[in-house]
C-alpha cells in the first residue's frame, strides 16, 4: 500500500465529499478482517502514515517453543530476530506484507472498502440534507421522468426527487432549470437518506420572503401565518415589531419589486400581503383583502366563527373564484367565516360558515 491509495482517497474526498479519515478507518477495519480470514488472527496493529503515504501492518503473535497455529504463534528464535528481549509467552508484533493476503481476504477487503464508500456517501448526503432541513435551497433539474413527471434535482453534491404531487400545477420543469425548493423533511431509509422536497409547501413562500425582505430576515417584520393554494394564490399575514416600519410595505418593496421577484419565482402566483392583528375582527377584515369589509361579528357562543358583512357589489370579490378568497382567509386566520352582503347581513344565515382550517406557520 503506497501513496497511490492516499491520492485516490484525496480524490474521493474532493469529488464525493467522503473524508480521507473516514475511509482510512474503513481500510483499517478491512485489513483486520483480511488478517482474520487469511491467518485466523485479528490481533493486529495498523499504523497509517499519511505524510509518507503508507500503511504498516503488524500481526501480534505469541512466542512458543513449538508452533501449532502459524497465524497466531512464532518461535522464540524468530521472535528474537524482531525483538531481542522477547521471551516465551510474550506477544511480538510481526511486520506483515499485505501482498501475502489471500485472494479471499483481498476480496473481503475490497468489499468493505466499497461499503465504506457507500456508507460515507450516505452519511454525507444525510448531513447535507439535514443542514438544509426546513430551508429554501436552489436546485438544478437533472432529468424529468416522462411517465411519472417526477424530477430528479441536484442540491449541492446530493440528489433528491421532486414528485409530481409536490410540483406546482401547470409548471413545466426542464433539464437544466434552476429552481427553488423547500426541504420539508429528511428521513433515513433503507435506500439511504431521502429529502422530502416541495414546491407547494406554504413555508416555501415564507422562506422566499425571508430571503427577499431584509426586515423579515432581521426580525423587525414577522410572518404570522401563510395560507396557500400553490400555483394560484397565497395569503401571507405580517406584523411589524417596530412602529416606524410598515410590515406590508416592506414586503411589497419599492414599486412592488420585492413581491414581484417572489411572484416571478412562483410562476405568476398571486400573493395577498395582509396586516396581522391580535384583534380577530381586524385580522379577518384584512384577510379578506382585496375586498372591503363593513363589519365582522364573532359568534355569540365564543367559538372561532364569525359573520362578515361586505358591500353588496363586493360579495363575489370577497368570496373569490370558486370560494378561494374566503377559503384562504379562513385558513390564514383559523376562523370559520360566513360572508354576507351588507343588505342581507341581518337575515338568518342561509349556509354553513366557511370551514375552519388551522393557520400554517
Amino acid at each position: 500500500m503506497n501513496s497511490e491509495i492516499f491520492d485516490a482517497l484525496n480524490l474521493l474526498e474532493k469529488e464525493r465529499g467522503i473524508s480521507v479519515d473516514f475511509m482510512v478507518d474503513r481500510i483499517k477495519k478491512a485489513i483486520v478482517t483480511a488478517c482474520k480470514n487469511s491467518y485466523g488472527n485479528e490481533d493486529c496493529v495498523v499504523n497509517v502514515d499519511q505524510a509518507k503515504g503508507n500503511f504498516e501492518v503488524y500481526l501480534r503473535k505469541t512466542v512458543v517453543e513449538d508452533i501449532t497455529d502459524k497465524g497466531k504463534e512464532i518461535t522464540l528464535e524468530k521472535a528474537r530476530g524482531i525483538d531481542p528481549t522477547a521471551g516465551l509467552g510474550d506477544k511480538v508484533a510481526v511486520p506483515l506484507d499485505t501482498k501475502d493476503f489471500g485472494r479471499i481476504a483481498a476480496q473481503t477487503a475490497r468489499n468493505i472498502i466499497r461499503q465504506g464508500i457507500r456508507d460515507g456517501e450516505r452519511d454525507r448526503m444525510f448531513q447535507e440534507f439535514e443542514s438544509k432541513h426546513q430551508e429554501l435551497v436552489s436546485a438544478v433539474v437533472e432529468q424529468v421522468d416522462p411517465r411519472t413527471g417526477a424530477a430528479t434535482l441536484t442540491i449541492g453534491k446530493a440528489e433528491a426527487v421532486l414528485p409530481k404531487s409536490e410540483q406546482v400545477a401547470g409548471e413545466v420543469l426542464r433539464e437544466g432549470d434552476r429552481i427553488k425548493v423547500y426541504v420539508a423533511d429528511v428521513k433515513e431509509t433503507e435506500k439511504g437518506p431521502r429529502a422530502m422536497i416541495s414546491r407547494i409547501h406554504p413555508d416555501l413562500v415564507k422562506r422566499l420572503f425571508e430571503a427577499e425582505v431584509p426586515e423579515i430576515y432581521d426580525g423587525t417584520v414577522e410572518i404570522k401565518a401563510v395560507s396557500r393554494e400553490a400555483g394560484s394564490r397565497t395569503k401571507i399575514a405580517v406584523y411589524s415589531h417596530n412602529p416606524d416600519v410598515d410590515a406590508v410595505g416592506s414586503c411589497i418593496g419599492s414599486k412592488g419589486m420585492r413581491v414581484n421577484h417572489i411572484v416571478a419565482e412562483l410562476g405568476g402566483e398571486k400573493i395577498d400581503i395582509v396586516q396581522y392583528s391580535d384583534d380577530p375582527k381586524q385580522f379577518i377584515a384584512s384577510a379578506l383583502s382585496p375586498a372591503s369589509v363593513v363589519d365582522v361579528v364573532p359568534a355569540a357562543d365564543g367559538s372561532r366563527a364569525c359573520r362578515v358583512a361586505v358591500p353588496d357589489d363586493q360579495l363575489s370579490l370577497a368570496i373569490g373564484n370558486k370560494g378561494q378568497n374566503a377559503r384562504l382567509a379562513a385558513r390564514l386566520t383559523g376562523w370559520k367565516i360566513d360572508i354576507k352582503p351588507q343588505s342581507g347581513f341581518y337575515e338568518e344565515p342561509a349556509e354553513e360558515p366557511a370551514e375552519e382550517e388551522p393557520a400554517e406557520e
